[in-house]
């Protein structure tokens, strides 16, 4: 960009901040505004692609602090003065700061904008804004050498297992082969798996882009995972829970491990097995079962009569009292 096209521009009044604005403040509000404007949001709209490159080239000349140093010491010294072609002799506003960025004076250099490439489009500019994460930051029409290729996203659905133990998928890719990636055990619902170089390749000669996985996982018909714990519901019987037994509980992948229910257990108690939870390197997890008392849904005469009796064997007390007592408090 010529140094009088500088001059003619207010590039802080394009972004709609002032002249103190923050790097931070300069980026937030590119971004905000390039979201609005973009073409993909606008498609055939012509003011809206004007405005998209007016902001483009707004934010290439102020994102750069040598280049905004450049063009704010042009704005000051043309704030108070007015310069015409006929300053000097044949010269021009190009004449009157040549010696600054290289017009006139040998050895100096001319400022420059960093526009759009030769055959570039808007997506080389804004890559982490749609579609993709993080990405090339510019193209290299910004003068800034080689960038990294886009990140991708993709998603992954694995069964409840396979996250657990992990394993090596196969994704099919639109328009490529087959990639296979190794899902690491313990992997939760969720999760981010991030593999470095399989994103899109860099149209600046850059390394590629990565591909960020997220991870859905598929509920399982019995175990429920906590953290690196598995949990699993067990039913037992009234006369197991009151009188005690050894019941057989299952494990994930394994064969079922047996487990002593103390005599009056209650529904709602939490038995541990260590170490039967989700292995990963940073730690191993235990199945916890918890005890679910079954009560009976038909009774024959000769049992239910048995459990009258039983009933009125029990002492007078109702477990309900204390229950009572702390909810009138």
């Amino acid at each position: 960009m010529a140094s009088n096209d500088w001059f003619e521009k207010d590039f802080y009044a394009v972004l709609g901040l002032p002249k103190t604005a923050t790097e931070a403040e300069l980026k937030k509000k590119y971004r905000s505004l390039a979201r609005q404007y973009h073409p993909d949001s606008n498609a055939g709209d012509a003011a809206a692609e004007a405005r998209f490159k007016e902001i483009s080239e707004a934010y290439s000349v102020l994102s750069d602090r040598e280049q905004r140093a450049e063009y704010d010491q042009i704005r000051a010294m043309g704030s108070g003065a007015r310069f015409s072609a006929g300053g000097a002799p044949g010269g021009g506003f190009d004449d009157v700061f040549g010696g600054m960025f290289g017009g006139g004076a040998p050895g100096g250099r001319r400022a420059q904008a960093g526009g759009f490439p030769a055959g570039g489009g808007f997506e080389d500019i804004f890559g982490g804004l749609f579609g993709a994460q993080g990405g090339t930051g510019g193209p290299a029409g910004f003068g800034r050498g080689p960038q990294k290729g886009r990140d991708q996203t993709a998603q992954v659905s694995l069964e409840f297992m396979t996250a657990i133990q992990g394993d090596t998928v196969q994704l099919e890719r639109s328009g490529g082969r087959p990639l296979s990636v190794k899902i690491p055990a313990g992997v939760a619902d969720g999760q981010k798996i991030r593999l470095r170089g399989k994103g899109e390749q860099s149209m600046t000669g850059g390394e590629p882009g990565d591909l960020v996985l997220t991870v859905q996982v598929r509920p399982h018909p019995v175990f429920q995972r906590d953290h690196l714990n598995l949990r699993v519901d067990v039913p037992v019987t009234f006369h197991e829970a009151a009188l005690g037994a050894t019941i057989e509980v299952p494990t994930l992948g394994g064969e079922p491990v047996k487990l002593r229910v103390a005599p009056g257990t209650p529904s709602g108690r939490v038995l541990r097995v260590k170490g039967r939870g989700v292995v990963t390197p940073k730690g191993t997890g235990d199945l916890l079962a918890t005890v679910q008392v079954a009560v009976p849904s038909h009774l024959s005469a000769e049992a239910k009569k048995k459990l009258e009796e039983f009933a009125a064997a029990l002492p007078e007390e109702n477990p309900r009292d204390d229950l009572l007592t702390r909810a009138r408090a």
